[in-house]
């Protein structure tokens, strides 16, 4: 009986080391039974809503007829499900779009005076899971460096816009001077943590109990910051995975929305099948000008806000056409890769929505909600009562990657 090849193993020649793929001889009882491949979480927002009349079928369930933005996706018909009804409650924030902080934590009023922002679904995930890959988690963005993860203390974490640099650090080994530099930029780090942690201890005798609450906040980001530090260095002598793919060239034009959002969905399988994390979001964002596609004259966020204006509308479905038509790429690239005997798709929950239900009108209810993947039951139109909270899906989502979750946010149950 052959003995299982590890896949630490390197093949060695004259100084240079080559990590090898995924072989099946790196299973040791491969073709006996397979192992399962892990649970993963997309999600994915397009911040400035869908048009609702290109949308909305008129009737649910698995006969449900289908609709301009549905059209761009049925040959995927039978691997999402399309939910109407959905909501976070006391969405109505200081400014009308407010409602992008929240849509992966929904906390209430956000922008408010005394607001403070909640957990993510992608950071509970990643919390629970996030050790087991060399990234917790990645966080993308089309332009800027906003995104919708927030950590348990309510700080933002900043988004990647730089597919070459992601790909760059996902895929690329280092040079050995650019390893040395890092090894020494995580030891810094943790005895600057340890430095602070001890200072903090001796003020925390010295405040009371109000700003104790603060400290101990502090407390939970020093040592959120030691075990990703511990983390990273461990990660340090692993070599990165090898893909069939070259490094992408970023698009410098903010202009080419489009562009810019299909190189964040071609990354996706990459990043998914080399297992660098299991948790990824991506949110689809206003670029504040007008985008580079044909017909189209006005930028998408005054489109967005068409008043009912028939030629303003027409442009902004040509806009959002091009959006679900890279959903509808990044499912196919899902679907195209396998593992163990099965697709990407089938082992991820992958989620396609906004935090707006009405952009034209700045409201947050009745939000348009994709769930493709992740083994779940398909093929369907589910009209939920509405305000039916969003969240009862995320809970699902949490559960079906075996977390041991008893509630998220405003759920008040089960959804799938």
């Amino acid at each position: 009986m052959n003995k299982p090849l590890s896949r630490r193993t390197l093949l060695k020649a004259s100084g240079i080391s080559m990590a090898l793929p995924f072989l099946e001889s790196m299973n040791p009882v491969f073709g006996a039974t397979r192992k399962a491949p892990p649970k993963r979480m997309v999600l994915i927002c397009t911040a400035l809503g869908l048009h609702p009349p290109n949308l909305w079928p008129k009737t649910s369930g698995a006969e449900y007829e289908s609709t301009p933005y549905l059209d761009l996706l049925k040959e995927h018909r039978a691997d999402y499900t399309l939910f109407s009804g959905l909501q976070h409650k006391d969405q109505t924030g200081r400014q009308p779009h407010d409602s992008e902080m929240t849509f992966l934590t929904s906390a209430r009023k956000p922008g408010m005076g005394g607001f403070r922002n909640t957990i993510s679904l992608d950071q509970v995930a990643a919390d629970r899971v996030g050790r087991a890959t060399r990234f917790p988690s990645i966080t993308l963005g089309t332009m800027k460096p906003q995104s919708q993860s927030y950590t348990s203390g309510g700080v933002m974490i900043p988004a990647q816009t730089s597919p070459s640099n992601l790909f760059s650090q996902l895929f690329l080994e280092g040079k050995p001077e650019e390893v040395r530099t890092q090894r020494k930029r995580l030891r810094d780090g943790k005895s600057i943590l340890d430095e602070l942690g001890s200072q903090a201890k001796s003020l925390q005798r010295k405040t009371s109990t109000a700003d104790n609450h603060l400290l101990n906040d502090y407390f939970d980001s020093v040592r959120s910051a030691e075990q990703n530090i511990a983390a990273a260095e461990g990660w340090m002598d692993t070599p990165k995975p090898k893909v069939e793919s070259d490094q992408p060239s970023d698009i410098l034009d903010p202009a080419d929305l489009l562009g810019r959002a299909q190189l964040l969905m071609e990354l996706v399988p990459l990043i998914v099948q080399s297992d660098s994390t299991r948790v990824i979001s991506i949110m689809i964002q206003d670029h504040f000008v007008v985008p580079k596609v044909e017909g189209v004259t006005g930028n998408h966020h005054n489109l967005s806000h068409h008043g009912q204006d028939p030629g303003k509308i027409k442009q902004l479905e040509r806009i959002e056409s091009g959006i679900v038509e890279c959903f509808s790429s990044l499912l196919a690239g899902m679907k195209s890769r396998t593992e163990s005997g099965s697709s990407l798709l089938d082992s991820t929950s992958l989620l396609f929505g906004s935090n707006l239900g009405n952009a034209n009108a700045h409201h947050a209810r009745n939000l348009p909600i994709f769930l493709a993947g992740g083994g779940f039951k398909h093929g369907r139109y589910i009209r939920e009562e509405e305000g039916t909270p969003l969240c009862n899906l995320f809970l699902s989502m949490l559960r079906n990657m075996d977390l041991e979750v008893d509630s998220f946010g405003q759920s008040t149950g089960n959804l799938m």
